[in-house]
């Protein structure tokens, strides 16, 4: 009865180490793709929201009060410098020249008696310089009226685009009243907003005085057809957002851009002699990016990797990884840490040729 308890132990036994070596050797049969990262010059392309300003917008506001008398333009118009834009009515205006010009002539008149008694010694000089400073005064005051009278009339200070009345033939103005507002659309600026960290990467990354060209995708979609260079950062960071604002400029012969519209900048950002691994030979866990990486015993260690860009299919690794470390591509939910595998190595370039990459 022993001897027949022994034997079926030993079977037992027999048995499960069977299962065992057995699953053992299915585990190690099974190849899984394995590559290498591969070093390359590549690029990035960083995109902005922006908001698109004319290169001039100004305020043409009434500079006296009065009747709007005459409109010789209209909404949406392009116009010249020095154009005839808006006239108030100017009777008053005149009448206030003439009378000026009248008080100065009486004035005048009276400062030439006063020099003639004054040569002969008629008058002190006292007298005289009291009559010439009358005078100055009243043709101060004859230019004044000029003045106002010139202000009348509103001209086109710079070449630009009209935007909508706000007062109409007819209407009684103040002075500053807002009439239309004005663009110079020529060229344009773009104003966009750069994360700190990414600000710095600018930064340090600029060694030359040469200008970062950038491109700007319009709100349909299409790329505006003129290069942008960066031309000025602002001097202070929003500390509610983290953000400083950068300005690009955009020539705009065909004036398709208009103030006020949005967009998007893009730039090229180089990443030398860059590390890409495929996205799918990595996985997360609580917002870090992890990577399996085979050992020299074919078994899989965790490592923990820091992401620096993002590629179509492809991660740029800043740190964590080796140059000949191991990595695994395919099967990553089947497989745990520390586990044996088959290996199946293909060349880098080929697996990032298989995921369609396009970095040059």
């Amino acid at each position: 009865m022993i001897n027949k308890l022994f034997v079926a132990l030993g079977l037992t036994v027999l048995l499960i180490t069977g299962c065992h070596h057995s699953e053992e050797a299915k585990e190690e049969e099974a190849k899984l793709e394995v590559t290498q990262p591969l070093r390359k010059d590549t690029a990035i392309v960083k995109e902005y929201v922006s908001q698109i300003h004319a290169f001039r917008h100004i305020e043409l506001r009434a500079l006296e009060r009065g009747y709007l008398q005459d409109i010789f333009v209209d909404e949406g118009q392009a116009v010249k410098q020095g154009q005839r834009m808006f006239k108030i009515m100017p009777n008053l205006y005149q009448v206030d020249l003439q009378k000026a010009k009248a008080e100065a002539e009486v004035v005048r008149i009276e400062y030439q008696n006063t020099k003639s008694l004054s040569e002969k010694n008629i008058v002190s000089p006292n007298e005289l310089a009291l009559a010439r400073a009358r005078l100055d005064k009243a043709e101060a005051e004859v230019k004044l009226a000029q003045t106002h009278l010139n202000f009348t009339d509103i001209n086109a200070p710079f070449s630009g685009v009209m935007d909508h009345f706000n007062a109409r033939n007819g209407s009684l103005v103040d002075e500053g009243d807002l009439l239309t507002t004005l663009s110079d659309i020529s060229k344009m600026w773009v104003y966009f907003n750069v994360p700190e960290s990414e600000y710095l990467d600018y930064k340090i990354a600029k060694t030359t005085k040469a200008p970062v060209n950038v491109k700007l995708k319009m709100a349909n979609g299409e790329m505006f057809d003129q290069p942008g260079v960066i031309e000025t950062i602002e001097a202070d960071f929003d500390n509610k957002t983290g953000n400083i604002e950068f300005r690009a400029v955009f020539a705009n012969p065909n004036q398709i851009l208009r103030h006020g519209e949005t967009g998007n900048i893009l730039i090229d950002i180089p990443y030398k002699n860059a590390m890409l691994i495929p996205q799918k030979a990595t996985f997360e866990i609580l917002d870090k990016t992890y990577v399996y990486v085979v050992n020299k015993e074919n078994k899989l260690e965790q490592r923990l990797i820091t992401i620096a860009a993002e590629l179509p299919h492809v991660f740029v690794v800043k740190s964590g990884l080796k140059d000949d470390d191991k990595v695994l591509v395919e099967g990553l939910r089947k497989v745990h840490n520390g586990q044996k595998i088959g290996v199946n190595f293909v060349a880098p370039e080929k697996v990032l040729s298989q995921l369609e990459l396009h970095a040059e």
